[in-house]
C-alpha cells in the first residue's frame, strides 16, 4: 500500500551526532519513572512470594530485551526518525503508522510529559510550598474542558518550556543536559541501593519469610503492570536518524539501555524487600521508594529523596521532549502531519516546530487537567504498538530477505515471536479487564483515522497541510 507523496525536503536535515551512550541515556531516562516506584506495591499483593515476584520482574526484563533487539534490527535496517511510525508504515501500511504517531502526539508522549511535569512541581512543593499549590488563579471555560491556571500549573509549564528550549537549541546542549540528568538519576538509584544494603536498617530474613500461594493466573496478570513499568525501552529508535553509524551504535544503545534498566529494577525491588516484608509492601499507600527509604534510614531522608526525585523526573521529561518530536517530524516529511513540523532549524539542526508543537499540547493538557485520563485510556496502546512493531520484523524479513542488515535480532525467530505473543495477550487482557478505559482509548486512537485520510487526500491533490 503506497504512502502519500512527500513534501519538498526542508533546507536542513537532522545531524548524526548521537553515540551509543546518548542512545542508552535516552532509554534509561524514558523507562525509569513512576512505574518502579508504584507498580511493586501492586505486584506484592498479587504475587506474595519474594522469589516469584523477582522472577516476574526478570521475565519482564527478558521480554523487553527481546523487543529491544528486534527494534535494533529494524532501526539499523531503516535508520530514520520515528521508530514504530516507520516500521508499521512499511510493514502494514501508512494508516497503521499514522495511528501510532497520532496516539504518541495526543496522549503517549504529551500526556506523559504533562503528568511528569505536574509530579515534579509536587516534589518541588516540599521546598517551595507555592510550587505545589493547585489553587486556581484563573479559569477559562471552554466547550469541553476548563483551562485552570494555578501556581502548580505554572511551575509545570515552566519546566516543559525550559526543556523545550534546551532541545530546540541543538543536539549538543540537548544531549549534554540529557546525559547529565540521566547520570544523576542512575547515581541516585545506585547510591540508594548501595547505602540501603550497606547501612540501612533492613533484614535479609524478609527474603526467606513464609509466603503465600501464588496463583499462576495472577503471576501472568502481574506481567502487564511490569511491562508498563518497562515502557520506554525502545526510545533510542526514535532518534535513529541522528545516531552515528546506526548499524553499530543503535544495537549497542538498545542493549546497554535495557540491561541497565533491568538490573536497576531488580536491585530496587530486592532493596524494597530488604527494607520490609512483602506483605507490608503490599499495604504501602505512598511511593514504595519513599516508604522503603524511611524504613531504612529514617524520616530524615525524606528531603534529600524529594530533591533526587526532582532530578529523576526532569530526566524523564527531557528524554520525552527529545524523542517524541522525531515521530511527528517523520510524519510531516511524509505529508501526514502539519507541514511545518518537517522543518529543521538551519542552525541547530533540530525539528523545532515538532518540538514546540508537542510541548504546546503538553502544556494544554496541564491546564486542562486531562492528562491522567489520556494516559490511562491509551496505556494498553504502548504494548499494542510495540508488539506490532516487533511483528513488522517478520514482515520485512519475508519481503526483503536479501536486504543488507547491519544487525540481526538475537534469538530470531523465537525471542521476537514470544514478545509479540506476550504483547497480544496483554493487550487483550487489558481490553477485557478494563473495557471502559480501553474502549475510550480505542475511540481516541480511531479518531485519528479521519485526520489521516484528510492529510492523505491533501497529499494526493498536491496541496500541503497548513503550517
Amino acid at each position: 500500500m503506497p504512502g502519500p507523496s512527500r513534501p519538498a525536503p526542508s533546507s536542513a536535515s537532522l545531524a548524526r551526532r548521537l553515540g551509543p551512550f546518548d542512545g542508552a541515556s535516552i532509554i534509561v531516562s524514558n523507562v525509569i519513572g513512576s512505574g518502579v516506584f508504584l507498580v511493586p506495591v501492586l505486584i506484592a499483593g498479587w504475587v506474595p512470594n519474594v522469589w516469584a515476584m523477582l522472577a516476574l520482574w526478570l521475565t519482564g526484563g527478558v521480554l523487553v530485551f527481546a523487543g529491544a533487539m528486534a527494534y535494533a534490527e529494524l532501526a539499523a535496517l531503516r535508520p530514520r526518525a520515528g521508530a514504530e511510525y516507520v516500521y508499521l508504515s512499511e510493514a502494514f501500511g501508512p494508516a497503521s503508522g499514522f495511528l501510532t504517531g497520532w496516539t504518541s502526539f495526543v496522549a503517549g508522549f504529551s500526556g506523559a510529559i504533562a503528568a511528569a511535569a505536574v509530579g515534579l512541581a509536587g516534589y518541588l512543593g516540599r521546598f517551595v510550598p507555592a510550587a505545589a499549590d493547585a489553587t486556581p488563579l484563573v479559569e477559562v471555560p471552554l466547550a469541553l474542558v476548563t483551562l485552570t491556571v494555578s501556581p502548580q500549573a505554572l511551575v509545570a509549564l515552566g519546566v516543559i518550556a525550559l526543556l523545550t528550549v534546551v532541545h530546540v537549541a541543538g543536539l549538543g546542549p540537548g544531549r549534554a543536559v540529557q546525559n547529565l540528568l540521566t547520570a544523576g538519576k542512575v547515581a541516585v538509584l545506585v547510591a540508594l541501593v548501595v547505602l540501603g544494603f550497606g547501612a540501612g536498617e533492613g533484614s535479609t530474613t524478609h527474603f526467606t519469610a513464609a509466603s503465600g500461594t501464588v496463583a499462576p493466573s495472577l503471576w501472568l496478570l502481574g506481567l502487564i503492570p511490569v511491562m508498563f513499568a518497562y515502557a520506554g525501552w525502545n526510545a533510542a529508535a526514535y532518534v535513529a536518524e541522528e545516531v552515528r553509524d546506526p548499524g553499530r551504535n543503535l544495537p549497542i544503545a538498545m542493549a546497554a539501555g535495557t540491561v541497565t534498566v533491568v538490573v536497576l529494577y531488580l536491585l530496587l525491588n530486592a532493596l524494597y524487600v530488604y527494607a520490609m516484608p512483602l506483605a507490608e509492601i503490599a499495604s504501602v499507600d505512598v511511593r514504595i521508594v519513599d516508604a522503603a527509604a524511611d524504613r531504612l534510614f529514617g524520616a530524615a531522608v525524606g528531603a534529600p529523596l524529594a530533591a533526587a526525585s526532582v532530578v529523576m523526573i526532569a530526566a524523564s521529561i527531557s528524554a520525552m521532549v527529545l524523542a517524541g518530536p522525531r515521530v511527528y517530524y517523520a510524519m510531516a516529511r511524509d505529508g501526514q502531519f502539519l507541514a511545518s513540523a518537517a522543518r529543521v532549524h538551519p542552525r541547530f539542526r533540530t525539528p523545532v516546530t515538532a518540538i514546540v508543537a508537542q510541548s504546546a499540547w503538553s502544556g494544554t493538557l496541564v491546564l486542562a487537567g486531562t492528562f491522567e485520563q489520556l494516559v490511562v485510556y491509551t496505556g494498553f496502546a504502548v504494548v499494542l504498538f510495540s508488539g506490532l512493531a516487533v511483528a513488522a520484523l517478520f514482515v520485512l524479513r519475508w519481503r526483503h530477505p536479501d536486504a543488507e542488515r547491519p544487525f540481526r535480532a538475537w534469538g530470531y525467530p523465537y525471542a521476537p515471536a514470544v514478545f509479540v505473543a506476550a504483547s497480544a495477550a496483554m493487550t487483550v487482557n487489558a481490553v477485557w479487564r478494563e473495557p471502559a478505559a480501553s474502549g475510550a482509548g480505542l475511540i481516541l486512537i480511531a479518531a485519528g483515522l479521519p485526520v489521516y485520510y484528510w492529510f492523505r487526500r491533501r497529499a494526493r491533490t498536491g496541496s500541503r497541510a497548513p503550517a
